[in-house]
């Protein structure tokens, strides 16, 4: 039993640990990373799709009639513009009135520059953020490519776009404050004076652009009220085209595992959120396209919203809504532990340590100690077992070579029962400290995925929790091999194991270390540590309890021959 636990547990990590390499894109290497300076120079400099504006053709007579109706309102030439506050370098321009950069100020990718937010390499294949895309009634224009009158407020915190042709207006307002990741955003787009229902878009990915497989962690989303709770939409729901959901959601909007941008209506009624499946290049490889999600929100001819683009952080969420906690994934089985465990985590983080690796430490000896009972029992019923070893290798003997199928294996099974029966011993009791710790382990896991508050994180020599260390012979790794080898040859080994089956068993502390060499330095920390509370703990039963003493086995008495 212990045998195929272990082997479930060395499943479970492959499944977290090893997969995400094989379906993963290539790391961070050459990834083209925006600071501010760069991003105002690539802002100047013409935009990669050079989409011309439309022809002018002569207006039909009807057209001229309403092209009097409105007064003429566009720009002769592109032009940029910066909006810099605390938190965010942007830079807008006047072609189409959208962002073509959208960096984070206090967060950092691998390479160490500012978080650039938008996919820039993707820009000559999709719209820029905060482009327009329309439902089935289309202006003759391509509002994305006309040239805005542009108008940046005293503050420069603050930008107006206008446009009319006489027939179409378009207008978008950007309103920012200085200290916070909200941002007041309006658009409007008639035909004279009738409203066109349009959306405004993020295409081509979001987020940290160092993600590793950024096409399984960035998705759609949506908080739907009526139901309660957080749906999502990836890429591949739009392979055949755009897909559209409409409800009366209290957010929509897209992210990765650590940021988001989504859109807060202002009023009540039904938003419309939808999804795009782009196949564009990406700043970790621009040479090897990757379908990304993109997203769409509005559905109305005036759109007014408050949009959240940043950090999702437990502490910044809820001050803007409640509900936006729910963009944190903390998992759905486990979820119960992983929510709890991060709390902790955070308080003593806040309140003890000031790092979240000795957090980690502190958090780990906790659950270990809180588990020892269990433990213990455990122990116990190892070395009841071991007393048992003679009778059980009898059992084997007297039923060797049975087959799976033989009918006899049931009496081998029932006289087995009834050994632990009569002597109190539960099979099982070795496996279950194991089995309880799968579960923290995914939650840590799943925090270290998730929680941005220990992405960075930094301990002592590693410089980010959330991620493998960085040293070129991972020190963490090992120490954990060696301590699983200790714990191994101290664990009572159970009776009637094969020896081969035993030297087998030694193998698994170089599979663990194996996998855990390429796991994040927080999860590696988290084992490693409840590998030597657990050897401590050993040391201390092996004094406290006796060895059970040994159960004889008598000899069968032999049969007596007749004699004639």
């Amino acid at each position: 039993m212990e045998t195929r636990l272990l082997l479930a547990f060395v499943l479970v990590m492959l499944l977290l640990l090893v997969t995400p390499y094989f379906m993963s894109s290539p790391g961070p290497t050459g990834a083209q990373n925006i600071t501010p300076k760069k991003a105002a120079e690539l802002a100047k400099a013409p935009p990669a799709p050079a989409t011309p504006e439309p022809a002018k053709s002569e207006p039909s007579e009807s057209g001229a009639a309403r092209a009097a109706t409105l007064p003429i309102a566009r720009a002769d030439q592109e032009q940029t513009f910066i909006v810099d506050t605390r938190l965010y370098h942007i830079v807008f321009s006047n072609r189409g009135g959208v962002a073509r950069s959208w960096i984070l100020k206090q967060y950092k990718d691998l390479n160490g520059k500012p978080l650039e937010l938008v996919n820039t390499v993707a820009l000559s294949r999709v719209p820029a953020p905060f482009s327009y895309d329309f439902n089935n009634r289309k202006p003759d224009i391509d509002l994305n490519a006309v040239l805005f009158q542009a108008k940046q407020t005293e503050d420069k915190l603050g930008l107006d776009f206008e446009f009319s042709d006489g027939a179409f207006s378009a207008h978008k307002s950007f309103r920012f404050l200085n200290d916070s990741y909200l941002v007041r955003i309006a658009s409007e787009v008639t035909r004279v004076n009738e409203p066109l229902a349009h959306v405004l878009m993020w295409r081509g990915g979001f987020g940290d652009p160092t993600v590793r497989n950024a096409p399984s962690v960035e998705r759609a989303v949506y908080y739907d009220s009526s139901q309660g709770r957080l749906l999502t939409k990836v890429a591949k729901d739009a392979k055949g085209g755009p897909v559209s959901v409409f409800g009366p959601y209290s957010f929509a909007g897209i992210e990765d595992p650590y940021f988001t941008a989504v859109f807060l209506p202002s009023g009540t009624g039904n938003l419309e959120l939808r999804t795009y499946d782009d196949s564009v290049p990406t700043p970790a490889d621009p040479n090897k396209p990757e379908d990304l999600v993109g997203v769409g929100v509005g559905g109305a001819g005036l759109n007014q919203f408050s949009v959240f683009v940043g950090p999702k952080d437990t502490d910044i969420l809820r001050k803007v809504d409640p509900k936006l906690e729910n963009l944190i994934d903390w998992g759905r089985w486990f979820g119960f532990i992983a929510k709890p465990l991060f709390l902790v985590l955070n308080w003593v983080d806040d309140h003890v340590t000031r790092n979240y690796g000795w957090a980690i430490i502190l958090v780990t000896i906790g659950i270990n100690i809180v588990l020892f009972p269990l433990r213990y029992s455990s122990m116990r019923s190892a070395k009841k077992m071991q007393s048992l070893q003679p009778q059980i290798q009898a059992i084997n003997a007297k039923y060797k070579n049975l087959s799976l199928r033989d009918p006899r294996q049931a009496e081998k099974n029932a006289e087995m029962m009834e050994l632990y029966k009569k002597h109190g011993v539960n099979p099982l009791g070795g496996c279950v400290p194991m089995l309880i710790q799968l579960p923290f382990f995914i939650a840590f896991y799943t925090v270290l995925t998730v929680a941005i508050e220990l992405r960075g994180a930094p301990w002592l020599w590693v410089n980010d929790l959330s991620r493998p260390e960085t040293l070129p012979i991972r020190v963490l790794p090992i120490l954990l091999i060696v301590t699983q080898f200790l714990t191994q040859k101290m664990t009572p080994a159970s009776p009637g194991v094969d020896p081969a089956q035993q030297k087998m068993m030694m193998i698994m502390p170089l599979a663990l270390g194996f996998m855990f060499y390429y796991a994040s330095a927080g999860l590696v920390l988290y084992w490693l540590t409840g590998n030597l509370v657990g050897i401590g703990q050993q040391l201390i039963m092996n004094r406290v309890t006796p060895p059970a003493p040994a159960v004889e086995v008598k000899p069968a008495p032999k049969k007596k021959t007749l004699r004639t």
